[in-house]
């Protein structure tokens, strides 16, 4: 497909707005983002996705719209190309006329891909940002708030056994595709009974001698078909495919060859499990479908598949915006984040001056790092202070303690000096810490002692002195009513993860691979921004928490 030479949007068709207006008395979502903002997307915004010669594609303005619009509503690919035909209100935004017969629903997966090839799915929701810009609904440097939300992978939950056997058999598969001939000459008679069919339409044995037998012979078969490949005479194709790289993964995590055992055993000798809370090389896999896929569990919730992180605009008088979509696999924790987010966030022109997070997302670093590079305050929770002292009420806790960073001394509430002071580091994460000291001279004799330390005397990790300022006034921020009050307001994105989940899907990947999800992922966002800019512009306001009746009438 070509896109030579990039045409300007039409306006909407005489007849299709005159039957639109009449179909929709009282307005329309579509019909008034039309108006309001315009078609938001043209061909000149991705032509760079197009060759310059071929057969001419379909119109890249108005897939990008559809794309946003069957996010919005949940469609499939063949829905969406239902509704561009015998829809009034989507002709209408899409500038078509109503005797227009659309196109092929293949072309939205198309598209699609054009995208994730060229790396431009993040072009779908800056478009509805700068449109937002452009009529004066969003502006930079302003307050922000960040949460994240787990995501289900496309894949079926495997238990160990099924994921060995389901592995092998889609090596299989893409080598029976790939180099057929080579594959009948090895397989041996017994493969296609093992694995001819999805191992969830088999019954695996029961008893756990059976099982064990079985698994081996599935390690044994796995290992002879590796073997193979790496043999001088097998087609250099094979090695490559996703599927063979995913096998090899899969068994150097979970198999462990005997090496007085023989190569090519069909009993299963030789070739052994590794016990399951063993530390195999490489990452886990968690299916052969979608191996970015990631197991994780958080707050008894635990699930396959990814993570998404949006950022909103929380400014009065503004709608709230989603400005940003990060997707990664579901083990990557938050504190990771952060410094992306708020790279990002910059790239764009979109830096807020003030972004509320939870404690996930903060700690002493990303503190100072986001004020020092981006002039972002950083609002969260810090991390709590762990220590006894911090669970005893009287106890003198560290921030009790004066630090005098020129002299190098720290001051004990009971007006005693430090007598050491040195650098370390912090056996848990390797970062630079300093290690400040009391003599037990003065600490023994000292009558607060039992309310200081449990040792013969006290001493104090500290932070680096940016951190360590920072981290204090984060704390001290939080302690106050305005601070409180301050934060409060990053409870609102949790209703639009709410509505992510419960009115886009947002839970559910549609598709396999991180690529594809975070596509997805980035499509929602924009489609949340179509439908909040419509609510904006119709002075349709938020709605308010739902109780249930009996709630209400107790509260």
């Amino acid at each position: 497909m070509s896109l030579r030479l990039p045409q300007s949007v039409p306006p909407v068709p005489d007849d299709t707005a005159r039957i639109a207006r009449a179909a929709f008395p009282r307005g329309n979502p579509y019909l008034l983002l039309r108006d309001r903002l315009g078609p938001v997307f043209d061909d000149a915004g991705f032509a760079d996705l197009y060759a310059r010669r071929g057969q001419p594609g379909y119109t890249p303005w108005r897939l990008a719209l559809v794309t946003l619009l069957q996010f919005r509503e949940g469609l499939s690919d063949r829905q969406a190309a239902e509704a561009v035909q015998a829809r009034i209100d989507w002709k209408y935004l899409l500038a078509l006329e109503l005797a227009d017969a659309g196109f092929d629903h293949s072309v939205l997966c198309e598209f699609r891909a054009r995208l994730l090839d060229g790396g431009a799915a993040e072009r779908l929701l800056a478009r509805m940002l700068d449109a937002a810009h452009e009529a004066g609904l969003l502006k930079a440097r302003g307050r922000q708030r960040t949460d994240s939300t787990h995501v289900l992978a496309a894949v079926r939950d495997l238990n160990r056994i099924e994921l060995l056997a389901e592995t092998l058999r889609a090596a299989l598969n893409a080598i029976a595709t790939a180099a057929p001939d080579w594959l009948r000459a090895l397989a041996s008679p017994e493969w296609p009974e093992r694995y001819d069919r999805r191992v969830e339409d088999r019954r695996l044995p029961k008893t756990e001698p059976k099982r064990d037998a079985y698994v081996a012979q599935v390690g044994t078969d796995g290992f002879l078909l590796l073997d193979a490949i790496d043999r001088a005479a097998a087609p250099p194709a094979i090695a490559a495919l996703p599927a063979v790289v995913v096998l090899r993964r899969v068994w150097a995590r979970h198999f462990e060859r005997d090496a007085a055992g023989p190569d090519n055993d069909e009993t299963g000798g030789g070739v052994r499990l590794r016990p399951a809370q063993g530390r195999g090389p490489g990452d886990r896999i968690e299916s052969p479908y979608d191996s970015e896929a990631r197991f994780r569990a958080k707050a008894g919730t635990s699930w396959t598949g990814y993570m998404v992180h949006l950022t909103e605009t929380c400014d009065a008088g503004a709608p709230r915006l989603v400005v940003h979509a990060d997707t990664t696999p579901a083990n990557v924790h938050e504190a990771m984040r952060t410094a992306p987010i708020h790279e990002a966030l910059a790239a764009k022109g979109l830096a807020p001056s003030e972004h509320l997070v939870d404690a996930g997302y903060v700690s002493a670093g990303h503190l100072v790092g986001a004020r020092e590079r981006h002039g972002i305050d950083l609002i969260g929770p810090a991390r709590p202070d762990q220590s006894w002292q911090k669970q005893v009420d009287g106890a003198f806790q560290a921030s009790d303690f004066v630090v005098d960073w020129e002299r190098r001394r720290v001051r004990c509430p009971e007006g005693h000096e430090s007598t050491s002071w040195g650098q370390t580091r912090d056996k848990a994460s390797g970062r630079p810490l300093i290690r400040a000291g009391f003599s037990p001279a003065q600490c023994q004799p000292c009558p607060s002692r039992p309310r200081c330390t449990q040792g013969i005397s006290r001493w104090l990790g500290l932070r680096p002195r940016p951190e360590h300022e920072a981290l204090a006034a984060a704390r001290a921020r939080l302690e106050s009513e305005a601070g409180r009050q301050l934060y409060a307001q990053r409870q609102g994105v949790e209703s639009t993860l709410s509505q992510g989940v419960r009115a886009f899907g947002l839970r559910q990947a549609r598709y396999r691979g991180l690529a594809k999800t975070g596509l997805q992922n980035v499509a929602t966002a924009a489609a949340l921004n179509l439908d909040r800019l419509a609510a904006w512009l119709a002075h349709r306001p938020l709605a308010p928490t739902r109780i249930s009746r009996f709630a209400a009438l107790t509260a």
